[in-house]
């Protein structure tokens, strides 16, 4: 019998896997026009099976976000408590950059994202999980105050929608740019205008 660690990793493995087919066939035929029978054919696995990783067609799409925000906040939980808050999430952030996926393949999965409208509100849904995972870990790294979880909740919010800014730059630039500068661009203007 595999150990859990080991069918954790296997699962995982398989996940992004299906969902990496999933994404060709979006980029390939357009979301609204892959099936999920024709995502379960090109992964060579039934549709029950793809059931068994994935909610729905939404879910195969968009599933990677959930887990890119618990790598960001993972990672933001291990930066020096010392750390101000914009520096500890510009370096939490970086682990998106090391996210095994090519240039063209991330180019592809974001412009999808951003051109399909109900990608781009369950996109929403998935940042708004994020601000939740970050703000208790910008918290401790603000000053004390009667305001602290308000302002923790509002530096997440702008981080992610300046990361969001920042990934919408990259696709017009079409992927001809360093996103994470393109992001610090973007925090530059609203902290210091």
């Amino acid at each position: 019998m595999a150990s859990k660690p080991l069918r954790e990793q296997t699962r995982s493995v398989v996940r992004s896997l299906l969902a990496r087919t999933a994404i060709e066939l979006f980029a390939a035929k357009g979301y609204d026009n892959t099936t999920l029978d024709e995502v379960a054919a090109a992964a060579g696995v039934s549709r029950r099976t793809l059931f068994n990783y994935f909610r729905n067609k939404e879910d195969l799409a968009l599933g990677g976000l959930a887990e890119q925000g618990e790598l960001i906040a993972a990672r933001l939980a291990e930066r020096p408590s010392g750390e101000d808050a914009w520096t500890a999430l510009r370096a939490a952030f970086g682990v998106l950059e090391e996210i095994e996926m090519t240039a063209e393949d991330r180019l592809a999965f974001i412009t999808l994202l951003f051109g399909n409208d109900s990608l781009r509100a369950g996109h929403a849904e998935k940042q708004a999980r994020w601000q939740e995972l970050l703000a208790p870990l910008i918290e401790p790294r603000l000053p004390a105050s009667d305001h602290r979880t308000l302002q923790s909740r509002a530096i997440a919010a702008a981080a992610i929608v300046c990361l969001q800014v920042a990934n919408e730059e990259w696709v017009r630039l079409r992927g001809q740019a360093d996103m994470l500068e393109l992001y610090d661009t973007a925090v530059q203007a609203i902290r210091h205008p």
